[in-house]
Parts: C-alpha cells; structure tokens; sequence
C-alpha cells in the first residue's frame, strides 16, 4: 500500500470518527466502523507468516513478514492485529502446542538455535473479534513430499510419473491417508477451542493458493520453478494441494467458519507461470519485496547448482501475499460487519 493510499485511508477514518460522535445510536460493530476497533488474530504456518517476503522480523525463528497477509488486511481494516504465525507450525505442533521446530528466515539459526514458541492458540481471548487460520500443509508434510518428488525426479531424469507410482501404493499411501486422517481430528480440535475461546468472533480459514496447478511452463531442473520434479507428477502435486483445500473447506463449514478460497483466484499464477504472472517462489529463487535484506543461505541450499538467494522451497513471493490479502480482506470485512 502506497504512501497516498494510506494517507486517504487515515483521512477516511477520522472522518468516520467524527461522524460517529455526533450519531446518537452508534453502528454495530464492523470492519471500517468508528464503533469499536477490532482485535484480529492471526494463526498459521509459512504461508501466513509470508516467510522469504521482505522485510521479517529475524529475532524468533518465524519470518514473518511486514506484508503478509494478516498485516496487509489488518492495515485496510484499521484492526488491532495480534500476529502469531510461524514457518514451520503444523495445526497440532504450532497452533495447539507448542513449536519447537522453527525454521526461519533466516534460515541459519542463531547459536544455541530459538526458543521454542508457544500455541499460537493461546493469543486468542474473549476480546478477539477476528481470527484467521492457515495451516496444514506442514501437517501433512508437504515440504517432505516436495523433496521425494525432488529426489525420484531426478533419479528417475524427469521421466515418468516416479513421485506419483510412489505415493499411490503401499508404505507412502497409507501414510498419507492417515496424515489427511490425523489433520481433521486437529482441525477440529483447533476450531472448537478457537472458539471456547471467543465464542462470538468471526473465524476464517484460508486456503492455499495454487502452487503447480499448470505445470506446462516448468522446465525441468530449472531450480526458480520445481527443480527436478518430473512433469508428470506435477498433476498429482497439485492434487494433494486440492486435496489439502477440500479439508480445510469442509471442516471450516463443520465448524461454523468462514473458507478463503485463495486458489481459484490463483489459477495461472503458480511456480511455473512466468514473470509478474508468477506468485511463487520455486525451490530456490531471489527474494521479493521491499529493502535489500537477505537470507544467506544454509549448506545444503548452496549446494543446489541455481542462482537465488534462498531455497524458499515453494511459497507466495509479494505479489501472492498480496493477493492473499485481497481474499482475506474480503472475507474479514464480512466477517467484522456481521458481529452481534
């Protein structure tokens, strides 16, 4: 958001304010009213945290940025926002437990590593009117499943489908199925103490954008894309993708919450789509957004024979944190103007 833009936005805010002092009976609370300001919290994972989107905090391990989506959406609404989010939580170790594997950026951690991070849960209190919740891939272990396919890709010199032949049989299916199994226990669990916690906030859960839905631009071994993930398995990893979605949909509507469908609006932008029309970072690729700060990367990352200056392993680079704030916006104002 531009200087200007903000500007107005404050110029419109103080407007309402002095409009609202005059009016005997006061607007019910919402998004944009002078009546109450709204206290949101934000939960979620790497994909929340817009972790490789500069600039981020480097003092804890999460990497979240200025402008991920929960800021850039606190900003437009003139919420009190509570961020939480952390690389790396999983909707059971993270949201509901404590974090004790943390991640970055930066992805070299301190001497002694970071201290463990409480549930993210825990930020969430009878005053929160807004909650946000975006996590589950690493519940299923997506960022593992990239690597397999990285790995029999390129055993397998991007012939076949050799990640899909893997995770379709056997040993790797059933672990994926009860992987699935487990998130919608937690899912639940999370949602039904979300909202023990405030029974009367709005809660959204936001899905994934679309990562590889179109693997037709993807060149193989190119590291700014998916690396040595043979072509076709690139259908399959979008599958698990939708697969993930169709989770986080259906229990957000057992729950009594609001889904963000990030992806559809996604469609045509994921890894291997090319120049602006590209909202992902791939395996390895240069850092976006504002200033010049960098994540200097780890051993194995250098390894990797590509220019970028991170391996951001698949993750919404400043134009896809900006577009996840659109449909989050959209969803939040609904949500604030619809409070008792």
């Amino acid at each position: 958001m531009n200087t200007r833009t903000r500007v107005a936005l404050a110029a419109a805010t103080a407007l309402v304010a002095a409009a609202a002092a005059l009016t005997p009976a006061a607007a019910a609370p919402g998004a944009g009213s002078s009546a109450a300001t709204l206290d949101y919290v934000a939960l979620g994972d790497s994909y929340s945290a817009g972790a490789f989107v500069r600039p981020w905090a480097v003092d804890d391990g999460c990497g979240r940025s200025a402008v991920n989506y929960p800021r850039q959406a606190a900003r437009r609404l003139g919420a009190r926002l509570t961020d939480v989010t952390c690389s790396a939580a999983e909707v059971r170790a993270g949201l509901l437990e404590p974090q004790t594997e943390l991640t970055g950026p930066p992805s070299v951690p301190p001497p002694g590593g970071w201290a463990a991070r409480p549930p993210q849960v825990h930020a969430v209190s009878a005053d929160t009117d807004l909650v946000t919740v975006g996590a589950g891939g690493n519940s299923i272990g997506f960022v593992d499943i990239v690597r397999t396919c990285v790995e029999k890709g390129l055993a397998a010199f991007g012939m076949g489908n050799p990640c899909t032949t893997h995770y379709s049989r056997g040993a790797a299916a059933g672990e994926l199925d009860r992987s699935f199994t487990t998130l919608r226990a937690d899912l639940t669990a999370l949602l039904g103490e979300i909202r023990r916690r405030a029974p009367r906030a709005g809660v959204a859960v936001v899905g994934y954008p679309a990562v590889v839905d179109d693997g037709a631009g993807c060149g193989w071994g190119s590291w700014n894309q998916l690396g040595t993930v043979a072509k076709g398995d690139t259908a399959w990893l979008d599958s698990v993708e939708r697969r993930l979605n169709t989770v986080l949909r259906e229990e957000a509507g057992r729950a009594g919450a609001a889904y963000v469908d990030t992806y559809a609006s996604s469609a045509g932008h994921g890894v291997c789509a090319s120049g602006e029309l590209r909202w992902m970072y791939g395996i390895k690729d240069t850092l976006t957004g504002e200033g010049t700060q960098s994540d200097p990367p780890s051993e194995l990352c250098r390894s990797i024979p590509a220019r970028g200056e991170a391996c951001t392993v698949l993750h919404p680079n400043v134009r896809g944190t900006t577009h996840q704030a659109d449909r989050v916006t959209e969803t939040l104002r609904t949500l604030g103007a619809s409070r008792d």
